[in-house]
């Protein structure tokens, strides 16, 4: 009986899948160090703005923004709070922002559902129609947008950023649920209306609850969005004490010109409120926009 003996590699010549294993752990490696330097990139802004936060206004201006901190002192986060009107502005934001949110969400699931889940002639143009107000270049639209909330009677009030901000975001938000919607099974659809639901019932306890996903993604990102906005906010609002958090900013480094750590501070207080949402719904933040734009 014979013994056949595997074949005896060369000096200098490694097997097939030790090559592979060996590039393959190259190119991961070559990834992470990529990815660990933009990340190292875009923290460090963050970083100057936290730890000049946190500094004193003597500090600053003995050693400089781009020096080590030499002092700890909390008391811009009070000046930037108080004196410079970021409790206000935080108010008049998060009014803007939470009906926005909801009414968004709330008229763009039903479009969506109307959209998807029955056949409406023309339908594709329609989400087409819907959808190209987000093509165009906003700023040709801020003279129309203005002068349109004039006639309505509603400038100057933070009505008028309620109403430009639903509009602009409806038709993306439609878009993504829309596609979300389409992919839940008709079978579920049809055995209610076997079960006596009308279209209101089958919306709200079978297509609105299986599509929490694609909600919580997308008010994630309105609520982004809206919250962080200066263009609409300077464009229908003219008066210091309804100004928002972000354009409260630009009048907060105005009144602060050298005082960089109350600027800092501001700027901080008004990243608060997105981070905390983000954490809250990060983990349907990429999945439920994923899932929403292949189906």
């Amino acid at each position: 009986m014979t013994t056949t003996r595997p074949a005896p590699v060369l000096s200098g010549e490694r097997p097939a899948p030790a090559r592979r294993s060996r590039r393959r752990q190259a190119r991961t490696f070559g990834f992470h160090l990529a990815a660990g330097g933009l990340a190292v990139l875009w923290l460090l802004p963050i970083l100057l703005v936290l730890t000049t936060s946190v500094r004193s206004f003597s500090d600053i201006a003995s050693n400089g923004l781009g020096a080590l901190p030499d002092s700890f002192d909390l008391g811009s986060f009070g000046e930037a709070w108080g004196v410079g009107g970021g409790g206000h502005a935080m108010l008049n934001s998060l009014v803007v922002t939470i009906p926005t949110v909801f009414l968004s969400l709330l008229l763009a699931a039903a479009a969506a559902f109307a959209l998807s889940r029955y056949r409406i002639p023309f339908r594709r143009t329609i989400i087409l129609v819907m959808l190209s107000g987000n093509l165009l270049p906003p700023q040709i639209l801020l003279v129309p947008v203005s002068k349109l909330a004039e006639l309505l009677g509603i400038y100057d009030t933070l009505t008028a950023l309620v109403v430009v901000q639903v509009g602009f975001g409806l038709g993306f938000y439609t878009f993504v649920l829309q596609g979300f919607m389409r992919s839940i099974p008709d079978e579920l659809q049809q055995a209610a209306l076997i079960d006596g639901a009308g279209p209101v019932q089958i919306f709200w306890r079978i297509i609105l609850p299986m599509t929490r996903p694609a909600l919580a993604a997308l008010g994630a990102l309105a609520f982004t969005w809206t919250f962080n906005d200066l263009l609409w906010s300077i464009t229908v609002l003219r008066t210091e004490t309804v100004m928002p958090v972000t354009p409260a900013l630009l009048g907060l480094q105005g009144q602060y010109v050298s005082n960089w750590n109350v600027i800092a501070a501001g700027s901080v207080i008004a990243a608060v409120p997105t981070v905390l949402v983000f954490l809250r719904f990060q983990k349907h933040f990429i999945s439920g926009l994923a899932i929403g734009a292949i189906k």
